[in-house]
């Protein structure tokens, strides 16, 4: 068996990879990947979670393991865990194990970064970025690689958290401060929403014309960042249709209408879709998270440790 620890990991990942990465698995999704449904279980303390998303492809099958523990936070340790588990598709036996909890942050802002690269205008220069945690803050990093970004615009419910944030992004040369959110998204060309919210973050109206929207924080029923009414007069795509409209932002839409106008990224990558058509449509992406991802980039990682000389096996 193969093993990537979280330490070797966390040295492997970079946002080209994960970007190369995610690209490959929106692809497969889109063409030949079977997703199963996504389990969501519960740890023994409060407000513990843990979740299993699986998958396969023609050359890849196997989980990943996703766990939230808010208490770590007073024991100065990440709240999110992931792992991810390769199973040998021969055998069916346990192929490869690897921890990637730093891994997951650039994965799931990969996602943002390439429905980005098709969906947002070429002139985009100008970020709203609705969350202060963690995630917030890849996501800013990983969309800011695909265009040239001069303002990020931070907004949280705790002023002091939105300025660590801004903080935070000028060390790595990212220009942002703190803002509002009608502000934020009337200036905003692109607009990326990474919070657990259960409610819509701001008005339909507020958005002009030309915007796209990276809406990354949905992954189960009742969690909303969205205006429902905005999916009548924008674009829609996703990573996966099925589990879009069930634990993904538009589970909030009227099902038959949503599906219908739905288009997978993988599909726009791969050239059997169109992305952007013109400067003045509004495109919504919605990043549920899907196991195809972790699949493919747990692969990517293997073969990067394989040509860096490191040893795996156990």
């Amino acid at each position: 068996m193969k093993y990537i620890s979280e330490v070797l990991s966390s040295q492997l990942i970079s946002h080209k990879l994960a970007f190369n990465a995610v690209s490959a698995a929106f692809i497969a999704a889109s063409e030949q990947a079977k997703l199963f449904p996504v389990v969501i279980a519960e740890g023994y303390a409060e407000n513990t979670i843990f979740s299993l998303k699986s998958a396969n492809t023609a050359e890849l099958v196997g989980w990943k393991a996703g766990s939230y523990w808010p208490g770590n936070i007073a024991k100065n340790i990440p709240c999110h865990a992931s792992t991810i588990f390769l199973l040998d598709q021969d055998s069916g036996r346990l192929d490869a194990v690897i921890e990637g909890s730093t891994v997951n942050a650039y994965r799931t802002a990969a996602a943002d970064a390439v429905a980005v690269s098709v969906l947002a205008r070429e002139d985009a220069s100008c970020v709203a970025i609705f969350g202060t945690g963690h995630q917030a803050f890849y996501e800013c990093v990983s969309v800011c690689r695909i265009r040239d970004i001069y303002s990020v615009l931070v907004v949280g419910r705790n002023h002091d958290k939105a300025q660590a944030m801004v903080d935070k992004l000028a060390g790595v040369g990212i220009d942002a401060q703190v803002s509002v959110a009608e502000e934020a998204c009337r200036a905003a060309d692109i607009i990326i929403t990474a919070t657990t919210a259960r409610e819509a973050l701001f008005s339909a109206e507020w958005v002009k014309a030309g915007t796209h929207i990276s809406a990354m924080g949905v992954d189960t029923k009742g969690k909303q960042e969205l205006p429902p009414s905005l999916f009548d007069k924008a674009d829609l795509y996703c990573d996966f249709t099925s589990q879009s409209v069930v634990i993904g932002e538009f589970q909030h839409g009227i099902k038959e209408v949503v599906t219908n106008k739905l288009t997978m990224i993988g599909e726009v990558l791969s050239g059997r879709a169109q992305g952007r058509v013109n400067n003045t449509d509004i495109t919504i992406f919605d990043s549920s998270g899907i196991a195809v991802q972790d699949l493919f980039i747990g692969q990517y990682l293997l073969n990067a440790a394989l040509d860096a000389g490191h040893a795996i096996e156990c």
